[in-house]
């Protein structure tokens, strides 16, 4: 019978992290604000303008509706200090669900603070820089004790930190977060690596809770070193030295450029088997797993992680059939996997997964895969549409080979999978992306159509706002506050500075 905590979990003295002393959440006050309803929080939302796909505007209301559906203000006993989303999964807040969901959040930051939902893990941190991914919601307490192997993970929380800073230029939090983030992968190196500086996971706590990887792993690390944690590590250590240097706290640096650097011989050294031309979880033997999971494609955010030799075959197994492509994009599992599930994708097994997919795409386009990033992102939300359109919902996650929900999958899920609608609509279909710090905007034009299309009302940084509107051959742009616009598609690149106002681009 499998074990489930129904009490606060007991606590004991530990060496404490001094970076935790730091931490301001942890004696933050309660912040109850109301909820704004969705009909006015609709009006400060972007509107996408898509004529040649009516099925997807439907879809992206509709996600943004479920989505308000599960806003909530914390408990005042619970210890939790922000309002936040639920993953729409059980009464828990979870980190991995959270860190994905902050993402497409960040686009109705003008009507609810999404990324505040990080808040409450980092005032849950325990002295010693541990904090759990599963927290009772209204009890406020710890779902695993922080020794559990599945207590904590995916260690991705400084990613979707960074990822909102660029996307919404808000250096606020940095002061803040940097604390929580550093004591916390102190801790993760401290308890979660092997002596050779390689990191471990389960099933449960790399989010992938039964993906045939090694066996007997769904609770258990079995001495293997996983090729998701691993990576993870070597993004947490490059996006914390980057907050280090903007902060001035340069003391920190060499620590974690130092891990920085042996993660990624480690990885390229001993993950990669030439055999398969994919990143693969590996024992102390030196053996494989047998599978190929899409958790590797995290190797891809960090541009300077995948060796140069290694890249190309890498991301070719997203484009071949059989392997990662398939009537669905992208599935969990590869196709040519050991114990992949074709028909409703059995979970990890193969479904097809919004937050991977989300993950995926974004190191595609780190690494400049923007033609492939916009075709995958493309047929994935056609199949959701689709399905929603004889469901009339979201799923938790689907099939890889036909347009139908997972087996087992949650409905009404919103959750993460409004990546999907929301978050994936308006960079890879669209192709809208900001980076605020650098005053910078680059419109990726795939769409095969010869309509206007576009996106209204999107935020820039804290307070301005852009519309952007555009055919094959005229761009009308118009802001309140001035940036520096790039337009490409397959043959054409053109950066053009941008004023507050009322702008036309002529484009032939």
């Amino acid at each position: 019978m499998d074990y489930k905590l129904t009490m606060p979990n007991p606590t004991y003295p530990r060496p404490a992290e001094s970076l935790v002393k730091k931490n301001p959440f942890r004696s933050q006050s309660v912040q109850r604000e109301q909820i704004t309803p969705f009909q006015t929080a609709k009006e400060l939302l972007p509107v996408p303008i898509l004529p040649d796909h009516p099925q997807w505007i439907e879809l992206y209301w509709r996600a943004w509706e479920m989505a308000w559906s599960h806003l909530h203000r914390p408990k005042r006993s619970s210890g939790l200090v922000s309002r936040y989303i639920n993953p729409a999964f059980n009464e828990h807040i979870l980190m991995w669900d959270s860190a994905f969901m902050v993402q497409f959040g960040a686009y109705g930051r003008r009507s609810f603070p999404f990324i505040n939902a990080l808040d409450n893990f980092y005032a849950k941190q325990h002295v010693d820089g541990a904090i759990c991914r599963e927290i009772h919601a209204e009890e406020g307490y710890d779902f695993f004790s922080p020794f559990d192997p599945d207590g904590t993970g995916p260690n991705i929380l400084a990613w979707a930190e960074w990822r909102h800073y660029r996307l919404s230029g808000d250096d606020s939090r940095l002061d803040a977060v940097f604390w929580p983030l550093l004591a916390f992968h102190r801790w993760f190196r401290a308890h979660r690596s092997w002596p050779d500086g390689l990191y471990w996971a389960t099933g449960l706590s790399s989010g992938m809770n039964n993906q045939p990887r090694l066996p007997g792993g769904q609770r258990y690390h079995r001495h293997w070193s996983w090729v998701d944690a691993s990576m993870q590590a070597a993004i947490n250590c490059s996006v914390l030295e980057r907050m280090a240097n903007l902060l001035g706290e340069t003391d920190y640096v060499p620590e974690l450029a130092e891990e920085h650097a042996a993660l990624k011989r480690l990885i390229n050294e001993r993950m990669w088997n030439e055999e398969t031309g994919f990143y693969q979880d590996v024992d102390m033997h030196g053996h494989f797993s047998m599978a190929k999971s899409i958790g590797a494609y995290w190797g891809l955010i960090d541009k300077t992680l995948i060796s140069e030799e290694n890249l190309a075959p890498f991301i070719r197994q997203l484009r071949e059939k059989g392997v990662f492509k398939v009537a669905h994009r992208i599935p969990s599992l590869s196709a040519d996997s050991q114990g992949y599930e074709p028909q409703g994708g059995d979970y990890w097994r193969g479904a097809v997964w919004s937050p991977t997919n989300f993950m995926v795409l974004k190191g595609l386009r780190t690494v400049g895969q923007n033609a492939l990033v916009h075709e995958i992102a493309y047929n994935h939300l056609r199949n959701v549409s689709d399905v929603f359109q004889h469901t009339d919902t979201l799923w938790e996650n689907y099939a890889p080979e036909s347009a139908d929900p997972g087996d087992p999958a949650r409905s009404n899920f919103v959750g993460w999978t409004g990546l999907t609608p929301i978050a994936m609509l308006i960079e890879d279909i669209i192709g809208l992306s900001v980076d605020w710090p650098l005053r910078r905007a680059v419109w990726h034009r795939y769409l095969d159509t010869d309509r206007h299309y576009g996106v209204q009302n999107y935020p820039l940084g804290l307070n301005g706002t852009l519309s952007l509107m555009g055919d094959q051959e005229q761009v009308v742009v118009t802001t309140d506050v001035p940036f520096t616009l790039t337009i490409c598609d397959r043959s054409l690149n053109m950066q053009v500075p941008v004023s507050a106002g009322t702008m036309e681009i002529d484009l032939t």
